[in-house]
């Protein structure tokens, strides 16, 4: 197994990139056979990707934790396992909805206390371990305060079933509360070149010792230059960054950028990894692939060193780029 240089989420020590293995389950980025899945996942690790992330909303039934169960079989103790919940909603719970930009409007949860226990035993099951290593709620739950949904996964940490907890795609504010209650090691945002993290949460983080682990990082493949179109079956088709016309005038307006890649002679995605793993050492982004060389060559970003003239000419393009497509999360207001 390979190693890449490490990073400190908090307390936790893990690589510098990681895998989101959300990629992997059917309906997320079209059809993937489960062999092929598995096959992404124990590359990954072998290639030193050995902290992986996953939800028990990915797939169905758990599909994606399964997965990752059956990958991490047998090294358990080489892989840091991240799982989130909130969407398995129990039989007979109330959703709580909140609106999102995407196409199908909203995304329900129910992150109430009383159930938290469950969906931890559930994903251990799924995961085939004893303990999980980093457990978040996937989003902050609109009719439940942040420091009750935190308060219970603490309970869990007591029991040993849950080593660290962290939070994901919340405020600042929601942070510096659930910390309050119980110790927060990572923070987990969307970031990338083409999705500014909220300065105020990144503060925050960082003068509470909080990890920032970046969640689609490449723009959901955007930022590696080579999606033009999305197919029937694909997730993406609900975000309207993707829609056709938006598609292609995001694909014009990062021009300069991978003129720069191509300058450095990378990737389009390795400068897109190496950029946000210069935004701090506290940074880990967390990028998926189905594809081997793929994966590859995002985790060689963890080696790509740019020179603070390079970084001024990638954020001077930054700052005249303006995505098409409007944003897609809310969280307390729209980010």
């Amino acid at each position: 197994m390979n190693h890449l240089p490490t990073r400190e989420l908090g307390r936790l020590e893990v690589p510098a990139i990681g895998f989101g293995a959300m990629v992997l389950s059917p309906g997320m980025y079209g059809e993937v056979g489960e062999e092929r899945a598995l096959a992404a996942l124990r590359h990954a690790f072998d290639n030193g990707a050995a902290f992986v992330d996953t939800s028990d909303g990915y797939g169905d039934e758990g599909h994606n934790e399964r997965l990752v169960g059956r990958a991490v079989k047998g090294r358990r103790d080489e892989v840091v396992v991240a799982t989130k919940f909130g969407f398995r909603i129990p039989e007979g719970a109330e959703a709580h909805t909140f609106p999102v930009g995407f196409a199908f409007g909203e995304l329900a949860v129910n992150a109430e206390p009383r159930y938290v226990r469950g969906y931890a035993e559930a994903s251990l099951r799924n995961l085939g371990t004893d303990v999980i290593d980093l457990y978040y709620p996937h989003f902050p739950d609109p009719r439940v305060p942040i420091e009750d949904t935190a308060g219970a996964v603490a309970e869990l940490v007591g029991d040993g079933l849950v080593r660290f907890l962290g939070l994901s795609n919340v405020t600042a504010g929601q942070l510096r509360r659930a910390h309050a209650v119980h110790p927060v090691e990572a923070v987990q945002t969307e970031w990338s070149m083409w999705r500014p993290a909220d300065p105020e949460l990144l503060a925050t983080a960082r003068e509470l010792g909080v990890g920032v682990v970046g969640w689609s990082p490449l723009g959901a493949g955007f930022l590696t230059g080579n999606v033009r179109q999305v197919a029937d079956g694909d997730f993406r088709q609900n975000n309207p960054r993707f829609s056709e016309a938006n598609l292609a005038a995001n694909h014009d307006a990062y021009t300069a950028l991978r003129g720069t890649a191509a300058d450095l002679g990378i990737t389009p995605g390795q400068l897109a990894l190496a950029w946000l793993l210069h935004q701090g050492p506290d940074v880990v982004p967390i990028p998926g692939s189905r594809t081997p060389a793929h994966i590859e060559e995002n985790l060689h970003a963890a080696y790509i060193g740019l020179h603070p003239d390079t970084l001024e000419r990638v954020d001077a393009a930054l700052r005249r780029v303006r995505p098409a497509g409007g944003t897609l999360l809310q969280d307390g207001g729209v980010r």
